[in-house]
């Protein structure tokens, strides 16, 4: 009786960390797609959804002088039960537009100080 529950204990502990794995995944790739976002590169989505999780969706917004980037992906649990015990993880991640960010420093006003 107690080998079943030891199993399924360390199916679960393993799950956890798969878990946290994913999250930080997720929590680089968003830096990394904001890094490029801000500095202008096109190829940000693709950058931040090679650093992603399998699966995951990358979604980059572009503000006025910042750009945000949402990652979010599927996390299984091993096994059977993975279908049923799924969660979400995810990640944000905002950084300044550094093309607004010359501009508004060589104006003489921004959010910057000087």
């Amino acid at each position: 009786m107690a080998l079943p529950a030891i199993v399924l204990l360390a199916a679960m502990l393993i799950w956890g960390v798969l878990a946290a794995a994913a999250q930080i995944h997720c929590v680089d790739a968003a830096r990394i797609g904001a890094r490029a976002a801000a500095r202008g590169e096109v190829n940000a989505v693709e950058l931040a959804r090679a650093a992603a999780p399998p699966g995951a969706q990358v979604r980059v917004a572009v503000a006025a002088d910042t750009v945000r980037v949402d990652v979010d992906a599927p996390c299984t649990a091993p096994g059977r039960l993975g279908g049923l015990l799924a969660v979400r993880v995810g990640a944000a991640a905002v950084a300044a537009r550094e093309d607004v960010l010359g501009s508004t420093i060589e104006a003489g006003g921004g959010p910057w100080p000087s």
